[in-house]
């Protein structure tokens, strides 16, 4: 049996996002699910096939990379706009779908378009109620469409783009020059609003709370009676919701395990087996492969190398322990939606890959188990809300993110226990002292990152030549985009003093002031 991941389907109704290859497409459907109304992404030649299925209330077309002129690009059949819901098209979804309603697409004469500009509103209506004049509008795209089709108005124009927002009222067809999924865009949130809640007038029954029951049922109907699952246990949030979501579906025929790779933070393999094992009576078993994962990882210094020989073995792991636990058939993972987007084409759509995640793309083609991936169609908040429905501390369900790699995604260049133990010292302060003062509460991640790049030092009146530990400090709301955030002073003092004192092997401290884009959060 291949490697498989027969997830269930998901709810029917709300907004079918068709993927053109937006970098943020998952941004479009966070903000949709902001308004408690469902949202899904597809490919674009499975956008007809999941109308019938998902009997979307509106369709969105996201923006893309391409020209919609190119002979290869994204195929969309044109009977989506014959199926009678409201269509709103984004950047590269509006210049689709001025082509396919009897415009013209061609090259902007100036060439790209990329950046702030101010939206002169001429028709404030509907998809506009509300939106201020001169707001300013984030625009990204290198083709523009040159003629609209019959039907068509134009409600609002920037001084490079004169048909920046059009409609078709009457078949209730919408277009976007710009991106209002951005945070770049004033009132962006409000156009998407106003299309999702006033035209299309959405159900808002999306409750991720409410999910607990529909995806015990799912997991039950995936497994089976007899099946058993392997799940790797992190102690993150994800892992940990998932794992507790399937032990109430199947119980005794889940079986965790804890891989102690030599990668985690202080104290993590403890807080493990004292909630898992002894709090919640799981089959656990904790299996120390540290010697193994940093064997295969001598002499490595490719980040994705990194994260995929991670992933191998991890499976690996998991295969050997099949033998204890009935030849199990299903391997249980903590995957997100944002996972998916950044690892692989979503849904086999266009996006390009930023990175691969040891759950996803370091998975073997030949990986003889089915995954159970009940969190796969999630964001992270909403795991969070279903880790509150299930019960878990609020210690493990507001615990910030750590990466499936561990530290080895946080220690540049060759992994060795040499730089991973003072990297778990400075980690630790970080954690202490953000924590200490209530700040971990404003934050998605705090943590300190391994630079191997020497650097001059005093101390104890003699010279040292050490290297650099980088703190990584950002707010996020679902981890595709990410601002940098700045300490009080007194607590970054603190973190940089207790560092350089009481770790060995730091001569500075620095301070990672990159937003995503176009950084990512993690340094690897």
């Amino acid at each position: 049996m291949s490697q498989s991941s027969a997830q269930p389907a998901g709810p029917t109704g709300g907004v079918l996002i068709v993927d053109f290859g937006a970098q943020y497409c998952q941004l479009i459907a966070r903000r949709v699910r902001e308004m408690d109304v469902y949202s899904y992404i597809t490919a674009p030649e499975r956008a007809l096939f999941m109308i019938q299925h998902m009997r979307p209330q509106a369709v969105i077309l996201s923006g893309g990379p391409r020209s919609v002129y190119e002979h290869d690009a994204p195929a969309l059949d044109p009977a989506i706009l014959q199926q009678g819901v409201p269509v709103l098209g984004i950047c590269y979804g509006l210049q689709w779908l001025a082509q396919h309603t009897g415009g013209e697409v061609t090259p902007a004469q100036s060439g790209a378009e990329y950046g702030r500009t101010e939206l002169q509103v001429m028709d404030s209506k509907d998809l506009l109620a509300g939106t201020k004049q001169n707001g300013i509008v984030w625009m990204s795209h290198g083709d523009k469409v040159a003629r609209l089709g019959p039907g068509f108005a134009v409600l609002a124009q920037s001084q490079p783009c004169p048909f920046a927002v059009v409609a078709d009222r009457a078949r209730k067809f919408y277009g976007l020059q710009f991106h209002p999924e951005v945070a770049h865009t004033e009132d962006g949130t409000t156009m998407l609003q106003n299309f999702v809640l006033r035209i299309a007038k959405c159900s808002t029954d999306w409750k991720p709370g409410n999910l607990v029951e529909t995806k015990i049922a799912a997991v039950k109907k995936l497994v089976g009676e007899r099946g058993e699952v392997v799940m790797g246990l992190s102690g993150g949030v994800d892992s940990s919701v998932a794992a507790v979501l399937i032990h109430r579906a199947i119980g005794k025929r889940l079986h965790c395990v804890f891989v102690d790779n030599g990668l985690l933070r202080a104290g993590e393999r403890e807080g493990v087996e004292e909630l898992f094992r002894d709090h919640y009576r799981m089959d656990l078993k904790v299996v120390d492969a540290s010697e193994r994962f940093l064997g295969e990882l001598k002499g490595v210094t490719d980040p994705e190398q990194k994260r995929k020989i991670i992933g191998r073995v991890f499976v690996e792991v998991f295969r050997g322990e099949r033998e204890r636990c009935g030849n199990a058939r299903f391997l249980g993972q903590g995957t997100l939606y944002p996972d998916v987007i950044e690892s692989v084409a979503a849904h086999g759509g266009a996006t390009s890959t930023i990175k691969s995640h040891h759950n996803v793309g370091g998975l073997p083609k030949d990986l003889d188990m089915t995954l159970v991936e009940p969190l796969r169609d999630l964001f992270k908040d909403e795991v969070r809300e279903l880790g509150r429905e299930l019960g878990l501390p609020s210690s493990l369900v507001d615990r910030q993110p750590f990466p499936g790699p561990g530290l080895a995604v946080r220690c540049l260049g060759e992994v060795t226990r040499q730089k991973l133990e003072p990297l778990r010292g400075a980690d630790r302060i970080v954690r202490e002292e953000v924590e200490k003062n209530g700040l971990h509460k404003g934050l998605w991640q705090y943590f300190a990152v391994y630079v191997p790049q020497k650097s001059v030092g005093v101390k104890g009146d003699a010279r040292v030549y050490e290297d650099i530990v980088m703190l990584r400090l950002v707010s996020s709301q679902d981890a595709m985009t990410a601002d940098w955030e700045l300490l009080p002073t007194p607590v970054l003092k603190r973190i940089s003093s207790r560092i350089l004192n009481e770790v060995k092997g730091f001569s500075r401290v620095c301070l990672d002031i990159s937003s995503k884009p176009p950084a990512t959060i993690e340094w690897e």
